[in-house]
C-alpha cells in the first residue's frame, strides 16, 4: 500500500495488522483517485471508516485543504496518525477514533462542510446506510460534494432519502457507489 501521487508520492502506508480491516487495494485506489483527482483541491474530505488512513492521505497528497479521519480501532488511530506523520500531512488532518455518528457530529460542530466523503465501511452489515442518513440529517455535504461508498459487489443498491447515485463502478468484487445531494 502506498501513496500514489501529490507530495508525499511513493511512500508506503502503514496497515492496521489482523484482519479486522480490508484495505482498498491499490488498483481500485489509483481509479478512484483518476475519477476525482479534479475535485481534490482546497477541499475538505473525510474519510470514514478510516482503517490506515490511505485514502484520505491520498486525499491529503493530492492537495485536499482538510481531511477528517474517523474509526473505532485504537489500532488503526495510531496506524492512522503514524501515515500522517510520515507522510508530513498530520498538521491538514483531525483523527477521532470514535464511530462515524459521532465523527460526524464533531464536523458539523466545527461549522465544516464535507465536499467528498469516503465511507469503507464492514462489507454486508448495512452501515452505510445510517451513516449517509446522518450526512443528510446533519446537513454536512456542500451544494456541489458527493460521496463514494465502498461495497462488496453483490450488496443491494443504496437507497437513501435526500441522495441520489449518479455512478457505480465495478471491480470484480468491489463496487464504488458515487451519490450526491437529491436537488
Amino acid at each position: 500500500m502506498r501513496v500514489i501521487s501529490g507530495t508525499a508520492r511513493g511512500l508506503k502506508l502503514k496497515a492496521p495488522e489482523g484482519m479486522n480491516t480490508r484495505p482498498t487495494t491499490d488498483r481500485i485506489k489509483e481509479s478512484l483517485f483518476n475519477i476525482i483527482a479534479p475535485d481534490l483541491y482546497d477541499i475538505c474530505f473525510a474519510d470514514l471508516f478510516a482503517g490506515s488512513g490511505a485514502i484520505g492521505i491520498e486525499a491529503l497528497s493530492r492537495g485536499a485543504r482538510k481531511a477528517y479521519f474517523s474509526d473505532t480501532s485504537r489500532e488503526s488511530i495510531g496506524v492512522i496518525n503514524d501515515n500522517l506523520s510520515r507522510a508530513r500531512l498530520g498538521d491538514r488532518a483531525a483523527v477521532m477514533c470514535c464511530d462515524c455518528i459521532r465523527a460526524l457530529e464533531r464536523i458539523r460542530a466545527n461549522g465544516e462542510k464535507i465536499d467528498i466523503a469516503f465511507l469503507d465501511p464492514p462489507y454486508n452489515k448495512g452501515l452505510a446506510v445510517t451513516v449517509l442518513e446522518s450526512i443528510v440529517r446533519l446537513d454536512l455535504l456542500a451544494d456541489d460534494g458527493y460521496i463514494i461508498v465502498e461495497q462488496a459487489a453483490q450488496e443491494a443498491a443504496i437507497n437513501v432519502a435526500g441522495l441520489k447515485t449518479t455512478r457505480v463502478k465495478d471491480y470484480k468484487t468491489t463496487k464504488m457507489t458515487y451519490l450526491c445531494k437529491e436537488i
